[in-house]
């Protein structure tokens, strides 16, 4: 093709079914650079993104490709820019050579993407995690998954296996469970009793020792606080 003009039917009908293809907020452009740069415009479709019309005049980027060509083709893809109304563009721009290599003409798609940055700017605010913010919080069916949450939780916190772990390291642990809220849950001290291999004599020892009592590991002092049996 040596000029714009000895394909335009069938370019006319390419930027028409363009314009089908991606839809009502998507422009598509031919432009014949072959014209005066005023009035370059030969076909566009859904002009009411930028409001040009045909007989109109091209973009800077335009003039740039014609001041100074590209080694390659020079095609634009995926490039973002806006309307003089505000307007969110994404753009892509292929241009057409003839057989020595010159750029004679191009085919611009500018899609308005306007309302969509709108509703991602939205869900970004909705879901957005900002340091120290995230929680790990258990959607639990049964009482048991947070039984086995919590007990998890202690055997990491503690680092060790229950079959390894000292006096003091099962006294940790049950300060640790103690604090989350663990023995608030009925049946939490069999659990703990379970998990750490005790009598629930030793459990109140340790339950004790956490909450400030005046316990010794010896004694039989029982906190003053409830535990759920």
């Amino acid at each position: 093709m040596e000029k714009i003009s000895d394909e335009l039917p069938n370019l006319k009908r390419l930027v028409q079914m363009l314009a089908a293809q991606f839809g009502h907020d998507s422009e598509i452009v031919l432009h014949d650079l072959s014209k005066d740069y005023s009035h370059t415009i030969v076909a566009i479709e859904n002009n009411w993104i930028t409001g040009r019309n045909v007989g109109d005049g091209g973009t800077n980027l335009g003039l740039e490709v014609l001041r100074n060509p590209p080694n390659t083709n020079g095609d634009l893809y995926n490039y973002f820019n806006k309307t003089p109304e505000g307007r969110m563009l994404r753009s892509s721009t292929f241009y057409f050579r003839n057989n020595a290599g010159k750029v004679i003409g191009s085919l611009c798609i500018n899609t308005d993407i306007t309302s969509m940055m709108e509703v991602q700017d939205r869900l970004q605010k909705m879901t957005m995690i900002l340091p120290n913010q995230e929680v790990d919080e258990v959607f639990a069916n049964k009482v048991e998954d947070l039984f086995d949450y919590f007990i998890k939780e202690s055997l990491a916190r503690i680092g060790k296996d229950v079959s390894d772990m000292t006096m003091e390291d099962k006294l940790e642990a049950v300060r640790f469970l103690d604090s989350k809220g663990f023995f608030l849950i009925t049946h939490s001290s069999d659990e703990a009793c379970k998990f750490l291999g005790i009598s629930k004599f030793t459990l109140y020892k340790y339950l004790g020792i956490a909450r400030g009592k005046n316990v010794d590991l010896a004694g039989k002092t029982a906190p003053e606080e409830e535990i759920k049996e």
